[in-house]
């Protein structure tokens, strides 16, 4: 199964109990399940879309279906070689005239699914890798098998098996071989009226009843052929698209919604010329009715605040949209007032806590700096008193008489010498 349809499939399980016994009756895939709760009186549109169910007359039908084999040689450089196709409105064509009425590939490959290619008097060039090509162009289907074809001389060395990947044969030269391709799917085989090949049908499963007695709503074909059970789709209570097969939308709508029509519904699609079958579940639950007049919202009341105010505005076209304004609480304003002293306080905290570290720090910078100046000028001014106080020592020592008379008579006594040296030099 697809990844896709498992993990859909998963999904369904777990959101309807009731896919569960609806699931082992074999009539499908389900792809798509949901649960849908209306009021009673209402309309319901039940989704059911699939573009592959869309059907374009093509004449060429026999065109979309092909096969071809080609061999894929080892040497010279891995070159691809087109052995045959075929396909059902047009003979098998084989491309080289060395493997004409030696390689073919029955007949009634697209009646029982069997394209298996057999090649008689195997040669040396045959062995490589061959590949069978399955293609539906409508369905969009391609595979691909592959096979390796190895010939050998030596008849006990002749052998098949797996090499992990594909299948291995192992043949004795001038012998045949017949390499299998089998595709037994329904796509593959002849049908019979194109038109008659889509149906579309929806199903109701009321609440306790089993899924092989729910009742069948409505049947649809390809060919405009429409087949209604019941007389809730002539009274156009139910009802679906006259163009499903042309838009590929089988929605089914039901009117004037009431608790008897809750329960299951579930689209079928059956395509049985490329193999489709799946199905889409609706669970429906139907609520009470909606009330008539629109009542007005209850006033609401709060512990020591005022009313509540409401407004009514009247649209043109006689709607009405009820607005309600609710004051606010009166732990609101206090609430946010205390987130902001608290960032408040939380500034003036980080503010103290730098600038108090910042002004000490100054402050004793200032008072170091004065110390220093004091013990400075108390140092300069003791020198400076010390010597004007030789200074004045000095000048107010009294004179003594005897050292005065003492140099007058030195200098009297110079003056006699500078006379007497005088006198000799002139002599």
């Amino acid at each position: 199964m697809h990844p896709d349809m498992t993990l859909l499939w998963i999904l369904a399980v777990l959101f309807l109990p009731g896919a569960w016994s609806q699931s082992s009756s074999g009539l499908g895939v389900v792809v798509e399940a949901k649960n849908i709760t209306l009021p009673a009186g209402s309309k319901a549109t039940l989704p059911c879309y699939s573009p592959r169910m869309v059907w374009t007359q093509d004449r060429l039908k026999d065109r979309q279906r092909v096969v071809h084999w080609d061999l894929v040689h080892s040497n010279p450089e891995y070159s691809v070689e087109r052995v045959l196709d075929m396909s059902p409105g047009a003979r098998q064509r084989v491309y080289n005239g060395f493997n004409k009425g030696r390689i073919s590939i029955p007949d009634s490959a697209f009646t029982d699914g069997n394209f298996s290619l057999i090649i008689n008097n195997v040669v040396a060039s045959d062995k490589g890798v061959y590949t069978c090509n399955l293609h539906h162009h409508y369905c969009q289907i391609h595979q691909s098998i592959q096979i390796t074809l190895n010939v050998t001389k030596s008849a006990r060395k002749e052998k098949r098996y797996w090499d992990g990947e594909k299948t291995v044969f192992v043949v004795l030269l001038g012998s045949s071989v017949v390499l299998p391709c089998v595709n037994r799917r329904s796509l593959w085989r002849e049908g019979l009226q194109e038109d008659q090949q889509q149906v579309a049908h929806w199903d109701f499963q009321a609440p306790g009843v089993r899924p092989d007695k729910a009742d069948r709503l409505v049947d649809l074909y390809a060919s405009g052929e429409r087949r209604d059970y019941g007389p809730l789709f002539a009274l156009n209570k139910m009802k679906v698209a006259e163009d499903a097969f042309t838009l590929g939308d089988f929605s089914l709508t039901i009117s004037d919604l009431k608790p008897v029509d809750k329960g299951l519904y579930s689209c079928h699609l059956h395509h049985h010329y490329c193999g489709l079958y799946e199905r889409r579940i609706f669970r429906l639950t139907v609520g009470p009715p909606l009330p008539s007049n629109p009542t007005k919202p209850p006033k609401i009341f709060l512990t020591d605040e005022p009313e509540s105010r409401t407004i009514e505005i009247q649209h043109g076209d006689g709607s009405r949209v009820v607005n309600v304004f609710l004051p606010d609480h009166q732990s609101y304003y206090v609430q946010h007032v205390g987130y902001f002293l608290a960032t408040f306080f939380l500034l003036a905290f980080i503010i103290v806590a730098v600038l108090v570290p910042t002004w000490r720090r100054k402050k004793r910078g200032l008072e170091n700096e004065l110390a220093r100046s004091v013990r400075g000028n108390m140092i300069s001014g003791g020198e400076m008193t010390l010597d004007y106080t030789e200074m004045k020592t000095c000048n107010q020592e009294p004179l003594n008489s005897d050292c005065k008379n003492n140099l007058l008579k030195e200098r009297d006594m110079t003056k006699d010498c500078n006379k007497d040296f005088d006198g000799k030099m002139w002599m």
